[in-house]
Formats: structure tokens, C-alpha cells, sequence
């Protein structure tokens, strides 16, 4: 089983989800989740947005790989979460590109440029 990992009040991360964990973040209170997994990855969950939407969870799914992440989408993903009722769950397949995203979204939200965030990303090794 992945872990949940809780980045702050608003934002958790980890890699694929089960169906009790999904089943455990909505007990936990969580409000939405954003799925960055692409259709052909393997070990998704089965119908994820119609579990997630079940339980009473906003859900969103941005396809996307580490290294497709660039300025363009990172502020259609940044304008995602902003919007996105919070708390989050930010999960892909083993949590570097919800890591990632998270990294940059925080970073863009605190006034740093992408390309500062970006560059910090890739100095962890994330991308």
C-alpha cells in the first residue's frame, strides 16, 4: 500500500491509490483529488472518478510525465488546485511527478519564478 504523504493543511501526495485509501481520505476529509496518472500506466485504480466522485470527492485527472512538465501546463495545473476544494490528494504512480507538482505549485505560490522551481526540481533529482 502507497503512502500518504501530507505536504501542509491543503496539500497530501502519493503514488497509486488503493480503493481504502481512497475510501480512508474522504473519512479523513479530504475534498478533491487530482490523479496525474496517464490511461496506460499500470496498477490504476478501476474506475477512479466515478469511486472518487461516489464518495463525495471533487476529481480531476491531468495526464502527464515528469519530463512533459513545462511552464504552459504547470499554470493550468496551478489553476487546478487553486481551484480545486482542499484539501487535496495530488497522486501518480510513486509520487515524483505529485511531488514535483506540489514542489512547483508551492514554490509558484510563493512568488519564486517556474524556472527557479523548475531548476530546484530538478537539482532533487525529481525530473
Amino acid at each position: 500500500m502507497n503512502i500518504i504523504r501530507k505536504i501542509n493543511d491543503e496539500l497530501a501526495i502519493a503514488g497509486q491509490i488503493t480503493l481504502d485509501q481512497l475510501k480512508q481520505i474522504a473519512d479523513e476529509g479530504y475534498k478533491s483529488v487530482l490523479n496525474l496518472c496517464l490511461p496506460d500506466e499500470t496498477g490504476l485504480l478501476a474506475n477512479e472518478q466515478e469511486k472518487t466522485e461516489f464518495l463525495g470527492l471533487d476529481y480531476v485527472n491531468f495526464p502527464i510525465k515528469s519530463q512533459d512538465i513545462n511552464y504552459h501546463n504547470m499554470l493550468q495545473m496551478y489553476q487546478i488546485i487553486t481551484e480545486l476544494p482542499k484539501p487535496i490528494l495530488i497522486h501518480c504512480d510513486n509520487s515524483i511527478r505529485s511531488a514535483t507538482i506540489v514542489l512547483l505549485y508551492i514554490s509558484i505560490k510563493q512568488g519564486i519564478t517556474f524556472e527557479k522551481a523548475l531548476q530546484k526540481v530538478i537539482t532533487l533529482g525529481l525530473i
